[in-house]
């Protein structure tokens, strides 16, 4: 999950050896590119000099490919577009008919790019650490618990598509587990039916789980998120991303594309390159296609939607319908980068397989090639064919060599085909991609449609006069200058930022400001005690229709003794606002709940503008995790109008923003719990200016131990 702002740490020693060993270049931001020849003439000793450096890397590590030959993971070099799926993506989960809808989330990525092969579900991060969860237990609160995965992953492979899950291998600040992360997560692998892990933050996945697939005979194909640091590691890791090889600090894609070093010293390994946060496409599916390698199409980042644009879509489309109509030719290890091309710009990669060679072409410049001069060996009953236009081609012979052109448009991409017997699927195939041809992708949408946020009506209540019992006056303020800050780890790289939508923005952002008025209104003074809710489920008999994680902590349906003026917790936004209905209150708006707890005079604590410990429960950061505290333990955190227990002690409910694809609430207060060893946990908020940004899935999912609530009324 490595974001743009925090600067990849290389090892200096990383390629040191390799460097040394042999005159080759390392480029990208995590090097794992070989640099290409600096001009054309340079071509036949770059590449003498690159298969050198291959062999004596090989016959140096003792490479064993003992994985990359197991029948059992040969889909791995097929896997060609692959996405990072947030779990909570409303396209895969329906919230309301309580299913995962595998087929509309298919459906919908084949139709505006032609589908995938692999997907990695993600349900961990962001919202890992709010309470003492671990991965293992945030897989089983994902909606019907292990067999509802086990039937989505079969839902997947119904489709042809391969399931990841990913390795938090930082979290070690949650709830501890009896036996190692690597074992712990192979066996879930094993028992779900998934395909793959992907080694979240990891410079390579290490070898324990190697091993432990090895002892539980299930072949994984494994995938670190950022770079390999040994090359040894490649053996047992079959796939990896190619992250953020250009645009990263400072690092930028070359002119001339670079070879992936992976791919280049095994041609079965898959790569997916992944620049999750660009709108533009062009350079990260150019180095793919030169390089024979796959792309993640990841558009739910985090809760905020990055559709690919249109002209990148069909851009992936026509690259994936290519490598599944030949796919032996792109892990064959007489792959050759840099194949001469006439055409200054163009640059050329051939791939050979048993019934022929595909040529994959990327046009570096803005301008239209009209005609791409390509030369090859004549062969006497060899075809040829524009395999991106899906026309034939006639070369004109000359000697013992035949001249083929195409044309391929600016920042552009082109395809041949030479196929050394008739091929039957061949005219399906071309009458396929010269439909798609038939408007250029210049002419196509190279910008996304924004996806608006829309916030959940929360309905007035009945108004009251005086104030009902346990409730303060929170008065009106003709003007309110709102300020409130997200404290998510992501930046805001995309022009419509990251974190949640206010009603009164244009798109969403992780830092608002807006002058209101707000109306008098009650406010709780204290957050809703295990003893109110307890009293709210015997006269209403209220029941989840998810009662997964309700009310964990209490035990025969009732708190346990001496806990009723401790703040419930385990409940969901549903179960909040269900106890509020019967209350004949509300939850509170975000800015109404900032605003009882700060007054007007802009403090970021109840009680001032200094953070005074005393104030509120000390922080907890063992992974065992206590109980919160009694809502009325520190009265001196009160806030100017008296509302107590508002910080350091629970987060609260208050608003929920969704779109088409995510739901997300906004969380006020804070926490005691503070996990330690990783800053990548759901991150701290106790200043009253700040919120949490939590994504929501499901009730059961949803529900944690820090999280409850506190009720508004409004009044006459």
């Amino acid at each position: 999950m490595l974001s743009t702002k925090r600067k990849l740490t290389l090892l200096p020693l990383l390629f040191s050896a390799l460097v040394n060993a042999q005159s080759i270049r390392i480029q990208g931001a995590a090097g794992e590119l070989i640099a290409g020849p600096g001009t054309s003439a340079q071509r036949d000793a770059w590449l003498d000099t690159v298969k050198q450096w291959r062999q004596d890397q090989l016959n140096k590590l003792q490479f064993n490919d003992a994985l990359y030959k197991d029948p059992a993971l040969n889909w791995t070099r097929q896997t060609y577009i692959y996405a990072q799926v947030m779990a909570h993506d409303r396209y895969l989960y329906d919230p309301v008919a309580r299913q995962y809808t595998v087929d509309r989330f298919l459906d919908d990525v084949t139709a505006r790019y032609g589908g995938l092969d692999a997907v990695l579900i993600w349900p961990t991060y962001p919202n890992i650490g709010i309470d003492n969860r671990n991965q293992f237990d945030m897989f089983a609160d994902m909606p019907g618990g292990k067999a509802g995965l086990k039937k989505m992953i079969k839902d997947f492979h119904k489709r042809g598509v391969k399931v990841f899950f990913p390795i938090m291998i930082w979290d070690h600040g949650t709830r501890a587990i009896s036996e190692s992360m690597a074992m712990a997560l192979v066996k879930e692998a094993k028992e779900l039916g998934a395909d793959g892990l992907n080694g979240d933050t990891m410079n390579g996945v290490t070898i324990d789980f190697a091993d432990a697939m090895k002892q539980l005979h299930h072949p994984l194909a494994l995938q670190p998120e950022i770079s390999i640091r040994d090359l040894k590691m490649l053996e047992y890791n079959t796939m990896s991303w190619g992250y953020f090889w250009g645009v990263w600090d400072g690092a930028e894609y070359g002119y001339i594309p670079g070879v992936s070093l992976y791919k280049w010293l095994q041609p079965k390994h898959q790569v997916h390159i992944t620049s999750r946060w660009a709108i533009n496409k062009t350079e990260d599916l150019q180095y793919a296609f030169f390089n024979g390698i796959g792309y993640n199409a990841w558009e739910n980042i985090w809760g905020i939607w990055n559709q690919v644009p249109e002209r990148y879509a069909m851009a992936i489309r026509k690259i994936r319908s290519i490598y599944r109509q030949f796919p032996e030719a792109w892990s064959s290890m007489d792959w050759e980068p840099f194949y001469p091309v006439a055409t200054a710009g163009v640059f050329a990669s051939r791939f050979p397989d048993a019934g022929g060679t595909v040529i994959t072409l990327v046009n570096r410049d803005s301008v239209d090639k009209s005609s791409v001069e390509i030369n090859v060996p004549l062969s006497k009953n060899d075809q040829y064919f524009d395999a991106w236009n899906g026309t034939v081609l006639k070369g004109e012979i000359s000697g013992n060599q035949v001249t083929l052109r195409v044309p391929v448009e600016g920042n552009g991409f082109g395809a041949i085909r030479i196929q050394h017997q008739p091929l039957k699927s061949m005219g399906k195939f071309l009458g396929t991609m010269k439909s798609l041809s038939a408007t250029p992708l210049n002419q196509l949408a190279a910008t996304r449609p924004f996806m608006p946020q829309k916030i959940r009506e929360i309905p007035r209540t009945q108004p009251a006069q005086e104030a009902p019992e346990g409730m303060v006056l929170i008065p009106g303020a003709d003007s309110y200058l709102f300020k409130s800050n997200g404290v998510m780890i992501e930046g805001n790289p995309l022009p419509d930022g990251v974190g949640v939508q206010y009603p009164w923005e244009q798109h969403p952002s992780r830092d608002h400001q807006h002058e209101l008025s707000i109306p008098a209104f009650y406010m709780d003074k204290y957050p809703v005690t295990n003893q109110q809710f307890y009293t709210f489920l015997q006269q209403s008999h209220y029941r989840p229709a998810d009662t997964t994680n309700f009310l964990k902590d209490w035990q025969n349906g009732k708190y346990l003794p001496g806990e009723e003026n401790l703040p419930v917790t385990w409940v969901s936004i549903e179960d909040a606002r269900a106890y509020a209905t019967w209350a004949g209150k509300r939850l509170p708006h975000e800015w109404e709940w900032q605003y009882a707890a700060q007054g007007n005079d802009g403090r970021i604590y109840p009680w001032g503008s200094q953070k005074v410990p005393a104030n509120m429960p000390p922080p907890d950061t063992s992974r065992a995790m206590r109980r919160p505290t009694n809502v009325n333990a520190y009265p001196g955190g009160r806030s100017p109008f008296g509302v107590e227990d508002l910080c350091g002690n629970i987060w609260q409910w208050t608003d929920e923003y969704l779109d088409e694809h995510t739901r997300s609430a906004v969380l006020k207060g804070g926490s005691y719990f503070h996990p330690q060893t990783s800053h990548w946990y759901f991150p701290h908020a106790e200043e009253i200016n700040k919120h949490g940004k939590y994504l929501l899935l499901s009730p059961g999912m949803d529900r944690a131990r820090t999280l409850g609530f506190r009720c508004v009324k409004d009044k006459i």
